[in-house]
């Protein structure tokens, strides 16, 4: 475990890479940051050197201010960029890294659930969706935890040296140029979305106001950008965009992919011609929601100004359970684990030939459009961790179960099948697999207050996959 450190109360400079946007304030070049040891640089400094530094800096932008004046040359300060080149970090490259101790704040104990925010390097979140249950800082008794679940970093493998920053200010940028994202799957994307909500703001407002009551996990929660956002000027808006209607992200609560009936079909043609199902009925009682793909699609490949969406987020296994899926052929866990590979061959082709149809329509429509084609990212599923509330650290490896909770002792089969699956890159050349739960399993620290499997904000392992998956689809992808 790297040695505890107290924060540096000397003075800091920050030499941040980023795209082209402009900086933007604080929230975007400093306090948020997730600075990443190959793409933003913490240079220390003592008082009397930051003195001297200054009084250069300030000698220089008077003599770069009296250049202009003299010859008419306008002064223009652009931000730093990165030299990037293509292929340069693979899941498997992102993964194969550590956490490393990297407080936010001099602070030494939460007083106040909001303190979470600069724990956490947010400004605020945009979803008022169970906000503090999603911060972890929901329940006094747990207090003790802050700040150091948040002060953790993310230090990627060898081969990601070129990943850029986290930029809140980019990703807005490339979700209106690029299109937005599209998330599809259980509670635990919804922790995604509402990290999103964070990292996002203030550029972004949300929907449904949660706090004007009313509550069905089947309503779709969306992020907009908003009108006063500092981003409006620099953005390259497509045709028909309209920034009061058309999404940045939308969140689809769809535990299993398909509807019950379609498993229903797809479990009894996978049985042999001599087994006759007591019960076909295939699901017990439990609580569950989902839809058939086609209705999703179809909202993923709505035209502007209804849709703008060029990457499909997915993510499933948490519901696929024997508790749910309680009368399969043959029973038990790998009753499910055969109906889910069987399933997801039949959901992988539906997504692929509806990505094909879509990117055909768009092609015809646009002409030589210089968009991308949309794509489906499938994030692989996290297990929970036992007896989580009683760890204060990150792991160095990850540990092996004590106990059968659920099926998280199981979800590395369900997370095989699509990296399988989509190794066939000539049948599923628009949907792909990250591997990228590495990060997450070494952190039994990073639950939020109630149960061992949703995740927290701000403890980096929300905004490791949107950081992570941004760069797939806007450098690994181009």
């Amino acid at each position: 475990m790297p040695k505890v450190r107290t924060p540096c109360t000397c003075a800091k400079i920050y030499l941040i890479s980023t795209t082209t946007t402009p900086s933007l304030g604080p929230l975007h070049s400093l306090s948020f940051g997730w600075p990443f040891h190959n793409t933003m640089s913490a240079i220390h400094f003592r008082a009397p050197t930051v003195r001297k530094l200054i009084g250069v800096a300030v000698l220089a932008t008077g003599v770069l201010a009296l250049y202009s004046y003299s010859t008419g040359t306008p002064l223009r300060f652009t931000s730093f960029q990165t030299p990037w080149s293509q292929k340069t970090c693979t899941p498997q490259a992102y993964s194969d890294g550590t956490w490393v101790y990297h407080p936010r704040t001099n602070a030494t104990k939460m007083t106040d659930p909001k303190d979470a925010h600069a724990f956490s390097g947010f400004e605020a979140c945009a979803s008022s969706r169970e906000y503090f249950w999603h911060l972890a800082s929901d329940r006094e008794d747990q207090w003790d935890r802050f700040p150091k679940a948040q002060s953790w970093q993310w230090v990627p493998g060898r081969g990601c040296e070129d990943m850029r920053s986290l930029d809140p200010a980019a990703m807005v940028k490339d979700m209106v140029e690029d299109g937005g994202w599209y998330l599809v799957g259980d509670s635990v994307s919804e922790n995604h979305f509402f990290s999103l909500s964070c990292i996002l703001y203030p550029h972004v407002r949300a929907e449904p106001d949660w706090t004007l009551g009313g509550f069905d996990r089947a309503w779709p929660q969306y992020l907009y950008l908003k009108p006063d956002s500092p981003m409006i000027p620099y953005i390259k808006f497509p045709e028909g965009f309209n920034i009061s209607t058309t999404p940045l992200v939308k969140f689809r609560r769809i535990d299993i992919l398909l509807s019950q009936e379609q498993l229903i079909g797809i479990h009894n043609s996978i049985q042999p011609s001599d087994t006759v199902l007591e019960d076909a009925s295939l699901f017990s009682d439990e609580a569950v929601w989902t839809m058939p793909p086609s209705e999703y699609l179809a909202e993923f490949n709505a035209p502007l100004p209804e849709g703008n969406y060029g990457t499909m987020i997915v993510s499933t296994a948490g519901h696929w359970t024997t508790n749910l899926f309680a009368k399969t052929s043959p029973p038990g866990i790998e009753g499910v684990i055969n109906l889910f590979r069987e399933a997801m061959k039949h959901w992988m082709d539906e997504v692929q030939m509806a990505l094909w149809q879509s990117h055909k329509l768009r092609s015809a429509k646009m002409g030589a459009s210089q968009r991308k084609r949309p794509r489906v990212v499938v994030r692989a599923y996290l297990p929970g961790h036992e007896n989580c509330h009683d760890h204060r650290d990150p792991w160095k490896k990850i540990q092996p179960w004590n106990n059968r909770w659920f099926n998280w002792a199981d979800i590395w089969e369900f997370n095989d099948v699509f990296d399988k699956l989509t190794s066939d890159n000539k049948k599923y050349p628009d949907i792909h697999y990250l591997g990228i739960d590495r990060p997450a399993r070494l952190r039994p620290d990073a639950h939020a207050s109630g149960d061992c499997l949703h995740i927290m904000s701000g403890a980096g392992v929300l905004e490791g996959w949107s950081h992570y998956i941004w760069q797939y689809v806007t450098r690994e992808l181009s």
